[in-house]
């Protein structure tokens, strides 16, 4: 992959994550599917950059931040059901 799109992809990645953070501080109720989602995702964009620009200590985080995301999407759909 292109280290330029490596890096667009990452921004994107870690911007979805800043904008789940201060959505879940500044909505009045907070749909954590939503929340979830945004997190996931981010997530995942960022360790397809770590996969060109790799950081041992980042792809840790992004893993288990993935893992976290996901319990917490299976938690909201249970709710929701």
């Amino acid at each position: 992959m292109n280290p330029v799109l490596a890096d667009a992809i990452g921004l994107v990645g870690s911007a979805l994550m800043v904008v789940a953070y201060a959505y879940s501080n500044v909505a009045k109720s907070v749909d954590f599917v939503l929340f979830n989602v945004l997190n996931l995702v981010g997530a995942v964009l960022l360790i397809t950059s770590l996969t060109v620009h790799f950081n041992l200590a980042s792809m840790l985080l992004e893993i288990v931040w993935s893992v976290i995301a996901l319990l917490g999407l299976a938690k909201a759909w249970r709710a929701r059901a």
